[in-house]
């Protein structure tokens, strides 16, 4: 039953809401303009707000769903946790578009929200304080992301097996803002405006 889970919810994250919303909304494709990454902030750039926060939601649906479909069936922390993994891998990795997708930020806070959703509610309060201070949407995330495993451990502290593939996620946020992360060294990293 996992493995079958863990391939289907891959394939959930391979859907690309980026690419299919810009061309629902006849915009460019995201692949292609701004950053050349299929996410909610470049389809931001690109289309504006009302595209962003459609992508936004449809990348977090990815990792709910899948992670509430575990959920119906009562797998344990741990599977519901890899088949968070297996969405987030699917989002950033899809195979429907050559294996190039976002940065896996929303799809991983989808299905945070179904896995425990005081760490997804944490994640979000300090992306909004790290967002106000230091005004950049990368560095926000990624502050998130380092704190969210202590977060996770700390209200599921019976299951460390859990911890970890949640924090294998976070180190692989890291890995996808690879170049956000140069940037910001730079101090080239574009700032949220007001």
């Amino acid at each position: 039953m996992l493995p079958i889970l863990i391939i289907a919810s891959y394939l959930i994250g391979s859907i690309s809401s980026a690419i299919l919303v810009c061309k629902v909304l006849r915009l460019p494709d995201p692949r292609t303009q701004g950053s050349n990454n299929p996410g909610a902030t470049n389809v931001l750039r690109i289309g504006g707000k009302k595209a962003a926060a459609i992508t936004l939601i449809g990348d977090g649906a990815k990792g709910a769903i899948a992670v509430a479909v575990a959920q119906y069936l009562e797998l344990d922390l741990l599977a519901m946790s890899l088949i968070a993994l297996a969405a987030f891998l699917g989002h950033i990795y899809p195979i429907f578009f050559g294996f190039k997708g976002g940065k896996g930020v929303a799809t991983f806070l989808g299905s945070l929200f179904v896995l425990n959703y005081l760490t997804a509610l944490s994640f979000v309060l300090i992306w909004i304080f790290c967002a106000k201070v230091l005004k950049i949407s990368s560095l926000s995330a990624l502050i998130s992301a380092l704190l969210t495993p202590a977060i996770f451990y700390f209200f599921n502290s019976e299951n460390l097996p859990a911890t970890y593939v949640i924090s294998l996620i976070c180190i692989w946020i890291f890995i996808t803002h690879r170049s956000n992360i140069s940037r910001i060294i730079k101090g080239e990293e574009g700032i949220i405006k007001s």
